[in-house]
């Protein structure tokens, strides 16, 4: 269940893979040439802001804020912890019976995607670790906001990006991550490092370092709600909410290990890799290891050359330009998510959610879905499957490139921005070239 993503190939597009790879590099580079000649202010953030967000929305607010929601959703997630807890130690060591390999390598992992698209920072106001850390901190007499430290600046995303890498490592190389006491010393050790941290370090800790609170956080900026300046939510274009992105260190790592991790997942099940894994006699898992390590390096790499070598003239230092630019990768992690992850979500999710009824596997029907059937309409329809993930891996790339080009016409002196962002728009079509190659095993 866990491993099949549901992959539909090149021969399932109307049109060639290869069709696909060339249009979609050469709709990307369209893109850009259109951005150069009609899009020359930025229009997503700054003083020449055309894109205004609609009023305030204070029903809407009173009704998120209220404290019978946020003791809702709390207690959601700790019944969800619980739960998990619950099946994992009672239930089958077997991923064909036992919700707790699709709760942590499904709903939580993918489904925390259109979850923050749609809804915003659901992590934030569900999170057991958060519940947990506050309740702690209360009984040691401390302010749950602010800890007993302050959680270094410098510090930024960087425990986010390790905890991502650890989770990624563990679904897609770890030769155990799908052997139930895997899963639950992850999930342990994961418990133990946010909940100490949130104490120690307050709500900080969890903005910068829980990855999955992190991840959320960071597509919710891609979500049509945000808070205004006196804490009102409101309804707000896309890209304007992911322009207000705080810029913080590790950002790029974040983005990085979250794009190249999905495009290890597709190499690493192609037919030539299955066939070397095969028949070398090196250790399997040494080696992904280190091909993993070198993709996300090489995703962050390429970004970081992008961007800081052409940007001697912008006015901010250079070094400071892959970060203020790291932004406009999210569309590109989303269109990568949906394009291959679409059909686990989709099945596998209906799956963990027909287990969950009968986690023990003794023919409980605790929430009536025990004799549910998953409905495979996505599998049998291999042609419009094909045809979204190939939309949804371009859709992401030209929403980057916009991202990206707002945010540098307001950081590069006219003169510069159509050179210093070609090689952007280099890594950007190379992106994805890359993805649909390894979407459709060319």
């Amino acid at each position: 269940m866990i491993s099949a993503h549901g992959m539909g190939g090149g021969s399932d597009l109307p049109i060639s893979a290869s069709s696909a790879v060339v249009g979609g590099s050469a709709a990307l580079t369209i893109s850009f040439a259109v951005l150069l000649l009609a899009w020359r202010t930025p229009c997503l953030e700054g003083a020449g802001r055309q894109v205004r967000a609609l009023p305030p929305l204070p029903p809407l607010t009173r009704l998120v804020d209220a404290t019978a929601t946020r003791a809702s959703l709390r207690l959601l997630g700790l019944f969800v912890l619980a739960f998990s807890v619950w099946a994992a130690l009672a239930g089958q060591d077997d991923v064909s019976s036992n919700p707790v390999f699709g709760i942590f390598y499904v709903l939580l992992w993918v489904g925390l995607v259109p979850a923050s698209l749609f809804l915003g920072p659901v992590i934030k106001a569900v999170s057991p670790a958060r519940s947990i850390a506050f309740a702690l901190s209360t009984a040691l007499r401390l302010d749950p906001r602010v800890g007993r430290w302050r959680l270094p600046a410098w510090v930024g995303l960087w425990p986010a990006a390790l905890g991502l890498f650890a989770f990624v490592w563990t679904e897609l190389v770890s030769p155990d991550g799908t052997a139930l006491a895997t899963v639950t010393t992850w999930l342990f050790g994961y418990l133990v490092v946010t909940v100490a941290g949130g104490v120690a370090f307050g709500a900080t800790w969890f903005e910068r370092a829980d990855p999955f609170e992190v991840y959320s956080n960071l597509l919710a900026h891609l979500s049509p709600w945000r808070r205004n300046a006196n804490g009102a939510i409101e309804l707000v274009a896309p890209l304007r909410n992911l322009a207000g992105m705080p810029v913080r260190p590790g950002l790029l790592a974040v983005t990085s290990v979250l794009l190249g991790s999905t495009a290890f997942d597709s190499f690493s099940g192609s037919t030539a890799w299955l066939q070397f894994t095969q028949s070398t006699s090196a250790n399997v898992t040494v080696v992904e290891t280190f091909l993993l390590v070198g993709v996300c390096v090489l995703v962050g790499a390429a970004f970081w050359l992008a961007t800081v070598l052409p940007s001697r003239t912008a006015r901010v230092p250079a070094r400071e330009m892959p970060g203020r630019l790291a932004h406009s990768m999210v569309p590109i992690i989303v269109g990568y998510m949906v394009a291959h992850y679409l059909t686990l979500l989709v099945e596998s999710g209906q799956q963990t959610l027909i287990q969950a009824s009968d986690p023990l596997g003794t023919g409980l029907n605790l929430f009536g879905t025990a004799n549910h059937e998953v409905n495979i309409w996505l599998s049998l329809h291999p042609t419009f499957l094909a045809t979204v993930k190939v939309i949804a891996i371009v859709t992401g790339h030209v929403l980057g490139v916009i991202a990206a080009h707002d945010r540098a016409i307001g950081l590069l002196p006219s003169r510069d921005h159509s050179t210093a962002q070609l090689p952007l728009l280099l890594v950007m079509v190379a992106y994805t070239f890359t993805g649909l190659y390894l979407l459709f095993g060319l």
